[in-house]
């Protein structure tokens, strides 16, 4: 279900790094507290595990894929950007699946940015130039659509990012509404908040969007360099980050990804790194 989006890299790379040190995410803790910097992650044992990929069309092979996420089984799903579809692998890189072809039927694409799963076994897209989700079984037969240009309720203008909670709540970067939109399973609307600006609550190009384990809602507010946290009906909670090089600085930041020992991985695409941060 965690995913992190990817500013069109190739190949795909897994690594597995020790952090028996982390904090307890149930712990009793201040919601509202601003998460800290991880600058122990530096000296963790980071071990390389696999990659796979190439340029091209070909299964394993890759054209700017930009988002991934993996389910409750162990697969990996690719949204495979300009080849305008979604690739399917075991955890090691075997090719298992694909999906997908340009164009604006059920199950075409045009240039989907990311890709989400749920406990259900639902596989979630972000159709960006479709403006919709479209949603999938596993082995990508169509479910569901919902979305249409626009900025109503249920509409988009260009969806960047999405994610789902345990909940079975589904949540879209809404990229050029500067909002974030919450949706059930089946696309019934629930829920929007956020509006073009610098303050709490309020956002600027939205470019990803992830849940914790206790249910709230964290954005990678690219257009003001930082992160915003949310409960899950869009009460705001708390922020950090400022435009610049330093840590806890950003420049261009993509993606956000959380696990559940409380750290935060966000991709800091125009410093070219990725910066971890913890409760």
């Amino acid at each position: 279900m965690r995913k992190l989006a990817l500013p069109f890299v190739l190949p795909i790379v897994a690594l597995t790094f020790a952090c028996a040190d982390a904090p307890n995410p149930l712990a009793s803790v201040e919601e509202t507290a601003q998460p800290m910097l991880d600058t122990e992650a530096a000296s963790r044992e980071y071990q390389f595990v696999a990659k796979w990929g190439s340029p091209g069309s070909g299964d394993g092979e890759f054209r700017a894929p930009v988002g991934v996420a993996t389910d409750v089984r162990g697969y990996v799903y690719v949204a495979d950007t300009q080849n305008h579809r979604v690739q399917v692998f075991t955890a090691d890189g075997t090719f298992v699946t694909k999906w997908g072809s340009y164009g604006s039927g059920d199950g075409k694409f045009r240039w989907p940015r990311d890709v989400a799963t749920d406990l259900r076994g639902n596989v979630y897209v972000a159709d960006w130039a479709n403006h919709r989700i479209q949603v999938f079984t596993t082995d990508g037969t169509f479910v569901t659509k919902w979305g249409s240009y626009g900025d109503g309720d249920g509409e988009f203008y260009y969806p960047r990012d999405v994610a789902t909670d345990l909940h079975g709540h589904v949540y879209v970067a809404d990229y050029y509404n500067h909002r974030i939109q919450v949706f059930t399973a089946d696309g019934t609307f629930v829920t929007k908040w956020g509006s073009l600006g610098s303050g709490d609550g309020e956002l600027s190009h939205p470019r990803g969007v992830e849940t914790d384990v206790r249910g709230n809602v964290y954005v990678a507010d690219a257009g003001n360099s930082r992160i915003q946290g949310f409960t899950s009906d869009g009460t705001f909670l708390t922020k950090w980050g400022s435009y610049g090089a330093g840590d806890g600085e950003f420049r261009g930041l993509v993606g956000i990804a959380t696990d559940v020992r409380g750290h935060f991985y966000v991709a800091d695409t125009g410093n070219s790194r990725v910066q971890v941060f913890h409760r």
